[in-house]
């Protein structure tokens, strides 16, 4: 049983540091919607979180959004996470950016340091932006 509850808390604490990045992203343009809420909601499910532990994560990712100055220290879980996830990540934070139909000069800069940190090929991360722009344009 403890190991059980120690393996969930760890899972909580490393998912609630990809939940700072994502909440990160959607507070860069001082307008963090419902929508970009809902967006990172989804993106935590699909990489591991689960209906009974979400709000916790979310709120902790808050925490640590607020208290952290630096993104190394979001993007440090993400780095070891498999690449399929990692890509979802991006994937997520290109959706945040382009929920609200476009881009500023602080997302654009945010992203373009995430990819050097994350170690995601520019022709990869701007083939990810672009098809993310695609979906949100419709």
């Amino acid at each position: 049983m403890f190991f059980s509850e120690k393996k969930s808390e760890n899972e909580i604490d490393r998912l609630s540091k990809v939940a700072a990045l994502l909440i990160h992203a959607a507070k860069i343009d001082e307008n963090y919607s419902k929508k970009e809420e809902q967006i990172i909601k989804q993106a935590l499910l699909k990489i591991g979180a689960n209906d009974q532990n979400i709000k916790v994560i979310i709120e902790k990712g808050n925490l640590i959004e607020k208290d952290t100055n630096q993104i190394l220290e979001f993007t440090k879980e993400v780095k070891k996470m498999n690449e399929r996830n990692k890509i979802k990540v991006i994937e997520t934070l290109w959706q945040i950016i382009y929920s609200n139909k476009e881009e500023d000069m602080y997302e654009a800069s945010l992203m373009r340091r995430l990819g050097g940190l994350l170690y995601i090929d520019n022709k990869i991360m701007g083939n990810i932006k672009e098809k993310i722009k695609k979906q949100n344009s419709k």
